[in-house]
Protein backbone atom coordinates (compact mmCIF):
# COMPACT_ATOMS: atom_id res chain seq x y z
CA UNK A 1 0.00 0.00 0.00
CA UNK A 2 3.18 2.04 0.22
CA UNK A 3 1.95 3.53 -3.59
CA UNK A 4 -1.59 3.74 -2.98
CA UNK A 5 -3.48 6.46 -4.87
CA UNK A 6 -1.26 5.06 -8.49
CA UNK A 7 -1.76 1.98 -10.32
CA UNK A 8 -6.11 2.28 -10.41
CA UNK A 9 -6.64 0.93 -6.55
CA UNK A 10 -10.10 1.27 -5.55
CA UNK A 11 -11.65 2.15 -2.31
CA UNK A 12 -15.37 2.29 -1.22
CA UNK A 13 -16.24 4.64 0.94
CA UNK A 14 -19.47 4.46 2.62
CA UNK A 15 -21.71 7.78 3.58
CA UNK A 16 -20.15 9.41 0.62
CA UNK A 17 -22.83 11.93 -0.21
CA UNK A 18 -21.93 14.38 1.84
CA UNK A 19 -20.29 15.30 5.38
CA UNK A 20 -16.94 13.20 6.13
CA UNK A 21 -17.78 10.69 3.69
CA UNK A 22 -17.97 13.20 0.48
CA UNK A 23 -14.85 14.49 1.90
CA UNK A 24 -12.58 11.19 1.68
CA UNK A 25 -14.13 10.32 -1.39
CA UNK A 26 -12.89 13.82 -2.89
CA UNK A 27 -9.51 13.45 -1.59
CA UNK A 28 -9.48 9.78 -2.66
CA UNK A 29 -10.32 10.89 -6.18
CA UNK A 30 -7.65 13.71 -6.50
CA UNK A 31 -4.78 11.04 -4.93
CA UNK A 32 -5.34 8.66 -8.16
CA UNK A 33 -8.16 5.92 -6.52
CA UNK A 34 -10.80 4.71 -8.43
CA UNK A 35 -13.51 5.90 -5.96
CA UNK A 36 -17.11 3.77 -5.27
CA UNK A 37 -18.81 6.15 -2.57
CA UNK A 38 -22.22 5.00 -1.52
CA UNK A 39 -25.89 6.34 -0.74
CA UNK A 40 -29.28 4.92 0.78
CA UNK A 41 -30.36 6.42 -2.78
CA UNK A 42 -27.69 7.24 -4.82
CA UNK A 43 -30.23 8.76 -7.75
CA UNK A 44 -31.03 11.55 -4.57
CA UNK A 45 -27.34 12.31 -3.61
CA UNK A 46 -27.90 15.96 -3.61
CA UNK A 47 -24.08 16.96 -4.42
CA UNK A 48 -22.22 13.88 -6.02
CA UNK A 49 -18.83 14.25 -6.10
CA UNK A 50 -17.04 14.16 -9.25
CA UNK A 51 -15.40 11.38 -10.14
CA UNK A 52 -16.89 8.96 -7.80
CA UNK A 53 -19.58 6.01 -8.60
CA UNK A 54 -22.45 5.66 -6.27
CA UNK A 55 -23.53 1.93 -5.43
CA UNK A 56 -27.17 1.44 -3.08
CA UNK A 57 -26.34 0.58 0.53
CA UNK A 58 -27.98 0.50 3.38
CA UNK A 59 -26.69 -0.75 6.60
CA UNK A 60 -29.70 -1.71 8.09
CA UNK A 61 -30.68 -4.19 5.63
CA UNK A 62 -28.06 -7.07 5.26
CA UNK A 63 -29.63 -7.86 1.42
CA UNK A 64 -28.40 -4.22 0.82
CA UNK A 65 -25.08 -4.92 2.26
CA UNK A 66 -24.53 -8.19 0.38
CA UNK A 67 -25.51 -6.62 -2.67
CA UNK A 68 -23.33 -3.33 -2.13
CA UNK A 69 -19.95 -5.55 -1.70
CA UNK A 70 -21.41 -7.63 -4.97
CA UNK A 71 -21.34 -4.97 -6.95
CA UNK A 72 -18.54 -3.32 -5.77
CA UNK A 73 -16.16 -6.58 -6.38
CA UNK A 74 -12.55 -6.68 -4.78
CA UNK A 75 -11.80 -3.32 -3.32
CA UNK A 76 -7.94 -2.13 -2.12
CA UNK A 77 -9.35 0.57 0.85
CA UNK A 78 -12.79 0.21 2.46
CA UNK A 79 -14.00 2.98 4.58
CA UNK A 80 -16.36 2.49 6.95
CA UNK A 81 -17.78 5.94 7.90
CA UNK A 82 -21.54 5.88 6.94
CA UNK A 83 -23.58 6.27 10.45
CA UNK A 84 -26.62 7.57 12.02
CA UNK A 85 -26.45 9.81 15.38
CA UNK A 86 -28.36 9.31 18.57
CA UNK A 87 -29.19 11.15 21.70
CA UNK A 88 -31.09 10.69 25.06
CA UNK A 89 -31.40 8.92 28.67
CA UNK A 90 -30.33 6.11 28.48
CA UNK A 91 -33.61 4.85 30.47
CA UNK A 92 -35.96 6.38 27.54
CA UNK A 93 -34.28 4.82 24.39
CA UNK A 94 -36.48 2.84 22.67
CA UNK A 95 -35.48 -0.91 21.89
CA UNK A 96 -35.61 -0.86 18.38
CA UNK A 97 -33.64 2.46 18.11
CA UNK A 98 -31.50 1.15 20.24
CA UNK A 99 -30.93 -1.68 17.64
CA UNK A 100 -31.40 0.00 14.54
CA UNK A 101 -28.23 1.99 15.51
CA UNK A 102 -26.08 -0.90 16.69
CA UNK A 103 -26.90 -2.36 13.08
CA UNK A 104 -25.96 0.60 11.23
CA UNK A 105 -23.09 1.42 12.83
CA UNK A 106 -21.68 -1.78 13.94
CA UNK A 107 -22.87 -4.61 12.41
CA UNK A 108 -23.29 -3.49 9.10
CA UNK A 109 -19.87 -2.17 8.97
CA UNK A 110 -18.59 -5.37 10.21
CA UNK A 111 -20.99 -7.70 7.77
CA UNK A 112 -19.70 -5.15 4.93
CA UNK A 113 -15.52 -5.90 5.87
CA UNK A 114 -16.32 -9.47 6.26
CA UNK A 115 -17.86 -9.69 2.63
CA UNK A 116 -15.14 -7.43 1.37
CA UNK A 117 -12.35 -9.29 3.22
CA UNK A 118 -11.37 -12.38 1.38
CA UNK A 119 -10.59 -10.57 -1.53
CA UNK A 120 -7.86 -8.49 0.30
CA UNK A 121 -6.79 -11.46 2.25
CA UNK A 122 -5.96 -13.22 -0.98
CA UNK A 123 -4.27 -10.68 -3.06
CA UNK A 124 -2.13 -9.87 0.98
CA UNK A 125 -2.91 -6.18 0.54
CA UNK A 126 -6.10 -4.16 1.76
CA UNK A 127 -6.95 -0.79 4.19
CA UNK A 128 -9.75 -1.05 6.08
CA UNK A 129 -10.81 1.89 8.02
CA UNK A 130 -13.25 2.46 10.95
CA UNK A 131 -14.26 6.27 11.33
CA UNK A 132 -15.37 6.28 14.67
CA UNK A 133 -15.70 9.26 17.40
CA UNK A 134 -14.07 10.60 20.41
CA UNK A 135 -16.82 9.91 22.15
CA UNK A 136 -15.71 6.28 22.03
CA UNK A 137 -12.83 7.54 24.13
CA UNK A 138 -14.49 10.37 26.11
CA UNK A 139 -17.67 8.92 26.97
CA UNK A 140 -21.57 11.63 27.12
CA UNK A 141 -23.55 11.30 29.41
CA UNK A 142 -26.98 11.42 27.15
CA UNK A 143 -25.35 9.81 24.13
CA UNK A 144 -24.69 6.53 25.60
CA UNK A 145 -25.97 4.63 22.74
CA UNK A 146 -24.12 6.54 20.56
CA UNK A 147 -20.87 6.27 22.36
CA UNK A 148 -21.64 2.19 22.29
CA UNK A 149 -21.76 1.96 19.11
CA UNK A 150 -18.49 3.67 18.18
CA UNK A 151 -16.86 2.24 21.08
CA UNK A 152 -17.92 -1.34 19.86
CA UNK A 153 -16.50 -0.58 16.49
CA UNK A 154 -13.14 0.06 17.73
CA UNK A 155 -13.00 -3.02 19.41
CA UNK A 156 -13.38 -5.07 16.62
CA UNK A 157 -11.27 -2.94 14.51
CA UNK A 158 -8.63 -3.45 17.37
CA UNK A 159 -8.91 -7.12 18.24
CA UNK A 160 -9.30 -8.30 14.35
CA UNK A 161 -6.19 -5.94 13.49
CA UNK A 162 -3.81 -8.97 14.85
CA UNK A 163 -5.60 -11.50 12.94
CA UNK A 164 -5.15 -9.67 9.52
CA UNK A 165 -1.69 -8.11 9.24
CA UNK A 166 -0.48 -11.60 8.43
CA UNK A 167 -1.89 -10.86 5.62
CA UNK A 168 -1.01 -8.02 4.76
CA UNK A 169 -4.21 -6.26 5.92
CA UNK A 170 -4.04 -2.86 8.07
CA UNK A 171 -7.54 -1.94 10.31
CA UNK A 172 -7.71 1.58 11.70
CA UNK A 173 -10.02 3.51 13.81
CA UNK A 174 -9.79 7.37 13.23
CA UNK A 175 -11.79 9.23 16.10
CA UNK A 176 -13.28 12.67 15.07
CA UNK A 177 -14.20 15.07 17.44
CA UNK A 178 -16.24 17.97 17.06
CA UNK A 179 -17.16 18.18 13.39
CA UNK A 180 -18.79 21.25 11.53
CA UNK A 181 -20.91 19.27 9.09
CA UNK A 182 -24.38 19.78 10.18
CA UNK A 183 -25.18 16.29 11.67
CA UNK A 184 -26.89 17.79 15.31
CA UNK A 185 -29.66 18.67 12.76
CA UNK A 186 -30.26 14.39 11.76
CA UNK A 187 -29.30 13.49 15.57
CA UNK A 188 -32.08 11.29 16.81
CA UNK A 189 -33.45 12.73 19.59
CA UNK A 190 -35.36 10.08 22.45
CA UNK A 191 -36.32 12.20 25.40
CA UNK A 192 -39.75 12.65 27.13
CA UNK A 193 -41.42 15.41 27.33
CA UNK A 194 -41.96 14.78 31.12
CA UNK A 195 -38.98 13.08 31.68
CA UNK A 196 -36.90 13.75 34.65
CA UNK A 197 -33.81 14.41 32.75
CA UNK A 198 -35.07 16.87 30.52
CA UNK A 199 -33.24 19.82 32.21
CA UNK A 200 -29.85 18.33 31.85
CA UNK A 201 -30.44 17.05 28.60
CA UNK A 202 -30.92 20.22 26.86
CA UNK A 203 -28.12 21.76 28.66
CA UNK A 204 -25.53 18.85 27.17
CA UNK A 205 -27.42 19.17 24.34
CA UNK A 206 -27.10 22.95 23.96
CA UNK A 207 -23.14 22.69 24.36
CA UNK A 208 -22.53 19.49 22.16
CA UNK A 209 -24.47 21.65 19.08
CA UNK A 210 -22.15 24.27 19.90
CA UNK A 211 -19.49 22.61 20.24
CA UNK A 212 -20.24 20.76 16.72
CA UNK A 213 -20.97 24.62 15.20
CA UNK A 214 -17.51 25.21 16.20
CA UNK A 215 -15.81 22.20 15.27
CA UNK A 216 -13.28 20.97 13.02
CA UNK A 217 -14.37 20.88 8.99
CA UNK A 218 -14.97 17.35 6.95
CA UNK A 219 -11.94 18.20 4.91
CA UNK A 220 -9.54 17.80 7.86
CA UNK A 221 -11.05 14.74 8.87
CA UNK A 222 -10.80 13.46 5.59
CA UNK A 223 -6.97 14.56 5.18
CA UNK A 224 -6.64 12.42 8.90
CA UNK A 225 -8.48 9.31 7.39
CA UNK A 226 -6.02 9.32 3.99
CA UNK A 227 -3.55 8.89 6.30
CA UNK A 228 -4.92 5.97 7.80
CA UNK A 229 -5.09 4.72 5.00
CA UNK A 230 -1.15 5.37 3.10
CA UNK A 231 0.90 5.66 6.57
CA UNK A 232 3.45 2.87 5.41
CA UNK A 233 3.05 1.82 9.15
CA UNK A 234 -0.58 3.30 10.06
CA UNK A 235 -1.80 3.24 13.71
CA UNK A 236 -4.46 1.66 15.60
CA UNK A 237 -5.98 4.77 16.14
CA UNK A 238 -5.70 8.47 14.82
CA UNK A 239 -7.86 11.17 16.66
CA UNK A 240 -8.29 14.28 15.45
CA UNK A 241 -10.08 17.69 16.40
CA UNK A 242 -11.27 18.38 19.88
CA UNK A 243 -7.47 19.60 21.17
CA UNK A 244 -6.52 15.52 20.40
CA UNK A 245 -3.03 15.36 21.42
CA UNK A 246 -3.88 17.15 24.13
CA UNK A 247 -6.78 15.83 25.44
CA UNK A 248 -5.49 12.16 25.14
CA UNK A 249 -2.59 12.69 26.74
CA UNK A 250 -4.71 14.04 30.08
CA UNK A 251 -6.51 10.91 29.64
CA UNK A 252 -2.87 8.69 29.87
CA UNK A 253 -2.39 10.56 33.37
CA UNK A 254 -5.53 11.60 35.10
CA UNK A 255 -7.90 8.93 36.66
CA UNK A 256 -11.07 7.58 34.92
CA UNK A 257 -13.18 9.33 36.66
CA UNK A 258 -11.45 12.57 36.19
CA UNK A 259 -12.08 12.30 32.76
CA UNK A 260 -15.60 12.05 33.06
CA UNK A 261 -16.10 15.02 34.71
CA UNK A 262 -13.74 16.76 32.15
CA UNK A 263 -16.09 15.38 29.55
CA UNK A 264 -19.78 16.11 31.49
CA UNK A 265 -17.94 19.91 32.59
CA UNK A 266 -17.05 20.46 28.77
CA UNK A 267 -20.98 20.26 27.82
CA UNK A 268 -21.91 21.96 30.76
CA UNK A 269 -22.66 19.27 33.44
CA UNK A 270 -21.26 20.22 36.48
Amino acid sequence: MEQAGRGGRTALVTGASSGIGAAVAALLVARGYRVLGTSRDPERVAAPVPGVTYLALDLADDASVRACAEAAGPVDVLVNNAAESQSGPLEELPPEALERLFRVNVLGAVRLTQLLLPAMRERRAGRIVMVGSMLASFPLAYRSSYVASKAALKGFADAARRELAPYGVRMSTVEPGSIATGISERRTEYVAEDSPYRAEYATMLRHLNANEAGGISAEKVAATVLRAVEDERPRPLYAVGSNAPFVFALRRLLPRAAVLRMVARRHGLG
